[in-house]
């Protein structure tokens, strides 16, 4: 017998997390509650911890890689020499989700066979944490209950935005567009939530499904608000589904944000509370400048760059697409930092990061 340890979710809008620290190797005896690894990811960082003692089995990681919330990291075994009689799922020994499935969905098969005989739409199905029986059975008495919504039809409406995301995200981006004072949110586009809910007082209309009629009844305008943190591929898709459907994206500065009249923003582009943006600089399309962030005189930001609170980026800095920049982090006079480079919380960075480069929480770059 042995049981297994699976990746915790740390952050619902971030599935992956970095294998920062492996405390254990295979075939060590460990005790309840003692450290097996250290997790991290752009906003927090955790240890998982033995559930009960045992026997390090079938460890099937290395430190420095990428996991997902639900992945096995290892088992707990009563002997040193147990080993699974096969490749086992993620979850208490269900199979690993078959191939052929929506991108991100990762389903047990009892659980597949369920949503299919229940008719369910598996591209609808949450992505990242494991769907388990209990989570499919959830959506068919969602779906059961067929909450009628029907979406009026106006004319041509300039000032009618959608936001693209109920998640916290989703919440900040709402607040900005009130602060402005320019906007009319006409509603919130989810595909986890159901038609009828309500974020902060406004409507989900449905999921990317309804955007043809959307369109048709008078928006063209958009806010991404899938933040795309760990895997910035869902926020591109998010802009690439969005574009495709007919929808532009303007730009949204909150009103204690304060942006040099200088710098250039591209489309898609969110500039958040109390967030600077200094003369000349350059930010790129679907770049998110979070709470607090500091961008200093002629710094070009590429596209989707993602800035986390706090960040501070002095003068003349580069930041090459799709790169992201923990929380507290202080970027050096003229550094350049490659195109899906990660900087880990409260780091300072003194000299250029690579391309895909990993600068660790609380370090200093160079070490």
């Amino acid at each position: 017998m042995a049981t297994p340890v699976t990746i915790p979710l740390l952050n619902p809008n971030e599935p992956e997390a970095y294998l920062a620290a492996l405390h254990v190797s295979e075939g060590q005896r460990v005790a309840k509650d003692e450290p097996i690894c250290t997790l991290e990811t752009t906003k927090s960082t955790a240890d998982v911890l033995a559930d009960e003692e045992g026997f390090i089995s079938a460890l099937g990681f290395e430190q420095g890689q990428t996991v997902r919330a639900g992945d096995v990291l290892c088992y707990l075994a009563e002997s040193p020499g147990w080993a699974p009689p096969e490749k086992q799922g993620s979850a208490a020994g269900e199979a690993a989700s078959p191939p052929g499935l929506p991108d991100g969905l990762r389903i047990t098969r009892p659980a597949l066979a369920l949503a299919r005989s229940a008719g369910l739409d598996l591209a609808q199905l949450p992505t990242g944490p494991l769907v388990t029986e209990g989570i499919v059975r959830q959506w068919i008495e969602k779906a059961e209950a067929k909450p009628q919504f029907s979406v009026p039809s106006t004319s041509f409406d300039p000032t009618a935005i959608l936001i693209y995301g109920g998640g916290g995200h989703g919440k900040m981006v709402l607040d900005v567009l009130r602060t402005m004072g320019v906007y009319r949110v006409a509603g919130i586009i989810d595909d986890g939530r159901q038609p009828g809910d309500r974020v902060m007082g406004v409507a989900v209309l449905g999921g990317a499904g309804i955007l043809p009629e959307l369109y048709a009844g008078g928006v063209r305008l958009a806010v991404n608000a899938v933040g795309g943190i760990g895997n910035i591929a869902v926020r591109i898709k998010i802009f690439n589904r969005l574009a495709e459907a007919g929808f532009v994206f303007p730009v949204i500065i909150h009103s204690t944000a304060s942006v040099d009249p200088t710098a250039e923003l591209a489309p898609g582009a969110q500039v958040f509370t109390h967030a600077y943006v200094g003369s000349e600089a350059r930010v790129g399309f679907g770049c998110i400048v979070n709470t607090g962030v500091i961008v200093s005189h002629d710094c070009v930001l590429g596209s989707y760059v993602n800035l986390s609170p706090g960040a501070i980026l002095a003068g003349e800095v580069t930041v090459g697409d799709g790169a992201l920049v923990g929380m507290g982090v202080t970027v050096n006079l003229g550094v350049k930092i490659g195109a899906g480079a990660r900087i880990g919380n409260g780091a300072t960075v003194k000299a250029s990061v690579p391309e895909g480069g990993v600068v660790r929480a609380g370090t200093i770059w160079p070490s």
